[in-house]
């Protein structure tokens, strides 16, 4: 509430606030004054509430709420108690109630008449608002909006309570007819008692039966529980035996799986054995251990060069290495053939290899030398040479005996020691040291190797097919 006076003008001016919105109000001037009759006629109960008896179904059951409806922060908050029902709206905006029913005088206190008139008249309405609040549960005063919003809340609320009386009148209505028609009924009956005596032994009878028939079922009951307790032991017992038989199956299963891997390694190792195998059946031995060629004027074997020039003094440790790979290569070809020589045997001893006499066991033909080649005399050297040539025309003649068409390229003369070229110059070279020059010698040298390869070449060809 809000008040405030003006000396200038005599003008006096009181305004209340809406409890709901806040909003001031302008009061009718017909609360300026409040007698007894109408105090009597405002704090009157509201509504009178008739008692109802079940004995007159035909009265209506009128459920009214004294105090009147309320809402709760803006809406209807409904209590049922007693068979009541409340609803209260409280303000929007909650004031204290302190500031609701506080004014404040503004004006001097020289002014008395019209202090005294505004105090009376804000008195007079205090006490309206209070009377007005204290039968309802809503505070006052409320403008003409919120009093329309709840005025159709209440329109509301009373055509829910109708309804419901209605449904109550309905119900009651029903449970009448049927507490009438079980009156009835009871009253056909009260005359059969023997009736109802057999019936009721019957339905004993049948009752006795049915028990009869629920502890057998009940028997069969606990027995399929058993069964079922016995079934889930062997479920589990199953269970373990699979999960058992499944860890073997995968133990197996990888067992399987390791040894296919080994037989795919195995496999892959067998195969790759073959393809040696078969790589090392087509290689030739004696080619691969043994390999004759030429450097320029010289005869090698396996680059060991066989043989001098006064342009090109080869040392002798190269000399007596090539007629060591010489001497082992054709006592290599001889055991290939199963050839013994005559008069000779072949001992490979590296750069120091010999031939044995067979006719002379204490004789032997070193095939190494060392010093000069003019001032060479030693004659064993010069017949080692030459028992040398011996053995290769015996592997000739050994040869030829299985292939007449085989033929080396230079022609052999064992007991001047020589060597002839019949397809080229047609020269005889000797292949003794004495005499001769280092250029002969070094060509004699060369056309026995060549001799020597062509007869390497045969013995591959046809010994090793053969076998």
């Amino acid at each position: 509430m809000e008040t405030s006076v003006s000396h200038a003008g005599s003008t006096t001016h009181v305004s209340f606030v809406c409890q709901r919105c806040n909003q001031p109000l302008k009061l009718d001037t017909s609360f300026d004054t409040l007698d007894n009759h109408t105090t009597g006629e405002l704090t009157a109960p509201l509504v009178t509430v008739t008692p109802v008896t079940r004995e007159d179904p035909s009265v209506d059951i009128d459920v009214t709420n004294e105090q009147g409806p309320y809402t709760t922060h803006g809406c209807l908050d409904e209590r049922r108690c007693d068979g009541v029902v409340h609803k209260t709206i409280p303000p929007a905006r909650m004031m204290s109630m302190e500031s609701a029913n506080s004014f404040t005088l503004i004006g001097e206190a020289s002014d008395g008449g019209v202090t005294e008139h505004l105090s009376r008249r804000i008195k007079v309405m205090s006490d309206l608002f209070d009377i007005m609040s204290g039968q309802t549960e809503v505070d006052h005063p409320l403008c003409e909006e919120c009093t329309d919003n709840l005025l159709d809340q209440m329109d509301q609320q009373l055509k829910v309570t109708e309804d419901e009386c209605q449904d109550y009148r309905d119900f009651l209505k029903r449970l009448d007819y049927t507490a009438g028609e079980v009156g009835c009924s009871e009253m056909a009956h009260g005359g059969d008692e023997q009736s109802l005596q057999s019936e009721l032994a019957f339905l004993r009878t049948e009752e006795a039966g049915l028990i009869a028939q629920l502890e057998e079922v009940e028997g069969e009951r606990r027995q399929l529980a058993q069964q079922m307790a016995h079934l889930k032991t062997e479920a589990a017992q199953l269970g373990h035996q699979e999960e058992k038989y499944q860890h073997e199956y995968s133990e197996l299963k990888r067992q399987l799986l390791e040894c296919e891997d080994d037989q795919r390694s195995v496999d892959n190792q067998l195969r790759h054995a073959q393809m040696q195998l078969d790589k090392l059946k087509k290689t030739n031995v004696f080619n691969a251990t043994f390999h004759i060629w030429h450097s320029g004027h010289f005869g090698t074997i396996n680059n060991f060069r066989l043989g001098r020039l006064p342009s090109v003094p080869v040392e002798w440790s190269e000399i007596n290495a090539a007629w060591g790979q010489t001497v082992l290569l054709l006592h290599a070809l001889a055991n290939k053939m199963g050839l013994h020589f005559q008069r000779y045997r072949l001992v490979p001893y590296g750069n120091h290899s010999f031939l044995e006499s067979l006719t002379d066991k204490s004789k032997e033909l070193p095939l190494y030398g060392s010093g000069g080649f003019r001032f060479f005399w030693d004659s064993k050297f010069d017949q080692a040479m030459v028992a040398f040539l011996d053995c290769l025309q015996q592997f000739k003649e050994e040869v030829e005996k299985g292939d007449t068409g085989f033929c080396l390229p230079y022609k052999m003369d064992v007991e001047k020691g020589r060597i002839e070229d019949t397809g080229g110059t047609g020269g005889s070279y000797s292949i003794k040291i004495q005499f001769n020059s280092e250029e002969q010698w070094t060509k004699a040298l060369k056309f026995m190797l060549t001799d020597l390869k062509w007869g390497l070449a045969w013995v591959s060809s046809h010994v090793s097919a053969a076998k």
